[in-house]
């Protein structure tokens, strides 16, 4: 018995401290988050965030299926990571070189990982840039 050779794309987002990985397979466009369809992912804005990705690519993902295992971080910076990870995947599957080009003229967050962190608390201070304050009175 012989498989026939699928092709299969796995690839990762990153958003801050939210770290997505996606798994791309020929199927019937099943978007899944965690184990559950995309529609249950947060509310409706960071939902529609990452459907940008999916709606972006025309018939490719109404073709795939797409699994997204995130953890990590916020609601915000997961959903950015879900959507950048999706984005390259698709990519990555299709080779197309107008794919790229949709996803560059429209947001260029969906291809490039926005490397941006929190920057650190310094001693004897209570934020990263707060100063102390002087009283001389």
């Amino acid at each position: 018995m012989s498989k026939s050779k699928t092709k299969v794309v796995h690839i990762s987002g990153k958003r801050k401290s939210a770290i997505a990985r996606a798994t791309v397979k020929e199927g019937n466009g099943k978007v899944i988050i965690n184990g559950a369809p995309i529609d249950l992912f947060s509310n409706n804005f960071y939902n529609n965030r990452i459907k940008e990705a999916v709606l972006l690519s025309d018939e490719l993902a109404s073709k795939v299926n797409i699994t997204v295992k995130v953890m990590g971080g916020g609601v915000a910076g997961q959903a950015e990571a879900v959507r950048l990870a999706i984005a390259r995947g698709l990519l990555e599957y299709s080779n197309s070189e107008d794919l790229k080009q949709t996803y560059l003229n429209y947001d260029r967050q969906l291809l490039i990982a926005d490397i941006r962190r929190k920057e650190t608390r310094k001693p004897n201070r209570s934020k990263a840039r707060a100063k102390r304050q002087k009283s001389y009175r």
